[in-house]
């Protein structure tokens, strides 16, 4: 059984600033933690519009959040703007993204996510997409593999991993999570607290997905579809989403379009870590439509 934690439930409400009568976007539904805590503040009049690219998650969210007043729909979150527009509704209250990666995507067979699995190399959030963490590991370029890995991953040893997996790729494709994730290790040599594999892995969940500009799109349809007073609310999970994040706020308050109310980016607990360790690296930010 797969235990789902939301993060920063209490911050999140406070920022979004739940109106009662209102309409709300989780455009990252997920399984529905968060769209479950925001739809116990909501009137009969309130709504919420839940989106997730997942299959599998969208079916676990449909059975959490059964209430007449919830519209779930398959999309990638950079598509905001048209699902929200295909419901009818016209302006909404507040759009919220958690960028995470859920641990029932961590933890679920045939996913390929994690380097402790003995499973091929997949990271697709939707499992239509043709591209895999296969296909780049073992096609790309080695400087586009290191490229990738010192951009998205922050991997000080991007450029003799990518030495490794071609080296290795000349004797036999690589195909397997655990297969890379002893390349990496064996380029570090030394292990720390922190798995070797760590930043490899989500620079290539990240090329996998194109988060990068699915975050920047995901964000400027927002401005699309809030109403004026309507807010942002997002959490990031490392620094290159949460400096993406950052970015268009500061360039989006510049231009008249949002009023920061997040100085700094707000993080979790210490009580809230303890009790869920996967929410040490957040870091939640927000803004008001103007």
């Amino acid at each position: 059984m797969i235990i789902h934690l939301p993060v920063m439930v209490r911050e999140v409400l406070e920022v979004l600033g739940i109106a009662p009568g209102g309409t709300y976007v989780d455009a990252t539904v997920g399984l529905g933690g968060h769209a479950e805590r925001i739809l116990g503040l909501l009137n009969a009049e309130g709504r919420i519009i839940g989106i997730d690219r997942d299959e599998e998650a969208l079916r676990m969210a449909r059975e959490r959040l059964t209430d007449r007043r919830v519209i779930l729909k398959k999309g990638k979150f950079s598509e905001v703007k048209d699902i929200v527009g295909e419901t009818g509704l016209h302006g909404v209250d507040g759009v919220f993204f958690d960028f995470g990666v859920s641990m029932m995507q961590f933890r679920a067979p045939g996913r390929g996510f994690s380097f402790h699995a003995e499973e091929p190399l997949d990271m697709r959030m939707n499992g239509t997409q043709r591209m895999k963490a296969e296909d780049i590991v073992n096609t790309y370029q080695e400087s586009e593999l290191e490229r990738i890995f010192r951009e998205y991953g922050e991997e000080k040893y991007a450029k003799r991993i990518a030495k490794a997996i071609g080296a290795h790729r000349m004797k036999k494709r690589v195909t397997m999570c655990t297969e890379l994730a002893e390349i990496v290790s064996a380029v570090y040599r030394r292990r720390g607290r922190i798995h070797p594999a760590t930043k490899t892995f989500q620079a290539l969940r990240i090329a996998v997905n194109d988060e990068v500009a699915e975050i920047e799109k995901g964000l400027e349809g927002s401005m699309d579809v809030l109403r004026s007073g309507g807010r942002l609310c997002t959490i990031s999970y490392h620094s290159l989403e949460d400096r993406t994040v950052k970015n268009f706020m500061r360039d989006a308050q510049k231009d008249g379009l949002v009023r920061i109310i997040t100085k700094k980016p707000l993080s979790p607990s210490h009580d809230e870590v303890r009790s869920n360790p996967s929410s040490r690296s957040a870091k939640l930010r927000g803004a008001e439509r103007l």
